[in-house]
């Protein structure tokens, strides 16, 4: 009978195929939740000052010191092709890595994980914008809105 208990311990109660659930970290950008796999997010930042940098593509806002190391900031509103922030207003950095360097997404607001079953994700719909539609993998349906989950990698193509 030991055997038989620990077998029931070590399998745990019963629950659906392994990958069944997703955990993103949640955000948001003119008004719209957004979400990152949480394996794609190292920090989160406020960042103090971001330098410009000259000549570079629109969607680079500029670089940061990230605690002594300088990083590429991004910014969300330019990569999804919505209105500027009014000046002023602070922005929250989502610290990710593509292709062995760090970047800092900055974002309106930064929102909680996020656990989601894969029974409410859905490709993207044909109607979502075309640059939407490239940088997202699809969208999750939530109480009150939708997610839309983005790729890392599809944001770092940014066009110089």
């Amino acid at each position: 009978m030991p055997d038989t208990m620990i077998e029931e311990r070590k399998t745990g109660p019963k629950q659906g195929a392994a990958g069944d659930r997703r955990q993103f970290v949640t955000m948001t950008v003119a008004g719209q939740l957004f979400g990152l796999p949480i394996l794609d997010v190292h920090d989160i930042v406020v960042p103090e000052k971001v330098t410009k940098v000259p000549l570079a593509a629109p969607e680079v806002a500029g670089l940061i010191n990230l605690r002594g190391k300088i990083v590429t900031a991004i910014d969300m509103r330019e990569v999804l092709r919505v209105p500027p922030l009014t000046t002023g207003q602070k922005r929250v950095g989502v610290t990710v890595s593509h292709r062995g360097e760090t970047y800092t997404l900055l974002v309106d607001a930064v929102g909680e994980v996020i656990e989601l079953a894969d029974n409410t994700f859905e490709a993207n719909p044909p109607t979502m914008d075309a640059r939407w539609r490239h940088l997202a993998d699809g969208v999750f349906r939530l109480q009150n809105e939708l997610l839309v989950a983005l790729r890392v990698d599809r944001i770092m193509q940014i066009e110089g």
